[in-house]
């Protein structure tokens, strides 16, 4: 039996996980899907002030709160991020930090330094335009794939409706705050990206390309398996993502 902490990425809360967090429990294992302060259920927390570091602070006392040990920690596209700095703080407590559809980001960057100049401008407009400066609605679904590059493949018309639902604004101090200098991922634990919008040779000509990208995912502690699928497996192949998480075990 295993314990998996699953962290959703932009606008969601911990209910993104429910159908994988059931097959998950139904062979036995502990499940715990976080939500970020100031969303899902915790979205009557939002604020002004809601950063980076209070994401990670959630992490982080979620699994010393439960007292976890030897965790299977996932993090989903932005979710990657906070992950990434409460492995460093979590290492002993960690079987193995998973990032899906995600990639770990450099101490001193904020995410959205990881987005071309055009679609930061965008980003940032949109936080000024929708979201009284502080925080970033949902954007409407051809913004998401032409702004964001996320992939809907896979989503039926009830996820969509669902993910609509459920999304609260995304608190855009967590997007601009940088990681703290000492706060990447340097952990040895091991790591598996599970990939769905690009392929493990993608992933490889980054790292021989010298992407900068490419040598966050390069190490002997980085494995790689592919899923493919767009943006959001965990609705449009939950089933198959708890497969793989169940291999880990």
């Amino acid at each position: 039996m295993a314990a998996f902490v699953l962290v959703p990425g932009f606008w969601l809360g911990g209910w993104c996980w429910r159908a994988t967090a059931r097959h998950l429990r139904a062979n036995g294992h502990d499940v715990y899907p976080v939500t970020l302060t100031g969303l899902g259920e915790r979205s009557h927390l939002a604020r002004p002030e809601i950063d980076l570091e209070t994401h990670v602070q959630d992490i982080v006392n979620i699994v010393e709160g439960e007292d976890l040990r030897d965790a299977i920690l996932l993090g989903h596209s932005y979710g990657g991020v906070p992950v990434g700095a409460a492995a460093d703080r979590l290492e002993e407590r960690l079987a193995r930090v998973v990032y899906l559809d995600s990639v770990p980001i450099a101490a001193g960057t904020a995410y959205l330094d990881s987005f071309p100049p055009e679609a930061r401008q965008t980003i940032e407009q949109w936080v000024a335009l929708r979201g009284d400066g502080w925080r970033l609605p949902l954007p409407a679904w051809d913004e998401l794939e032409r702004v964001f590059g996320a992939s809907l493949t896979g989503l039926d018309d009830a996820a969509k409706a669902r993910m609509r639902a459920g999304a609260a604004p995304q608190p855009a101090g967590t997007f601009t705050q940088p990681l703290r200098p000492s706060a990447g991922d340097r952990s040895r634990t091991p790591k598996l990206g599970i990939l769905n919008s690009f392929t493990e040779d993608q992933v490889q000509e980054l790292i021989a390309a010298g992407h900068p990208w490419g040598a966050l995912l390069s190490g002997p502690e980085w494995s790689f398996v592919e899923l493919p699928t767009g943006h959001w497996p965990m609705f449009s192949r939950a089933d198959d993502l708890a497969e793989i998480l169940r291999g880990l075990v």
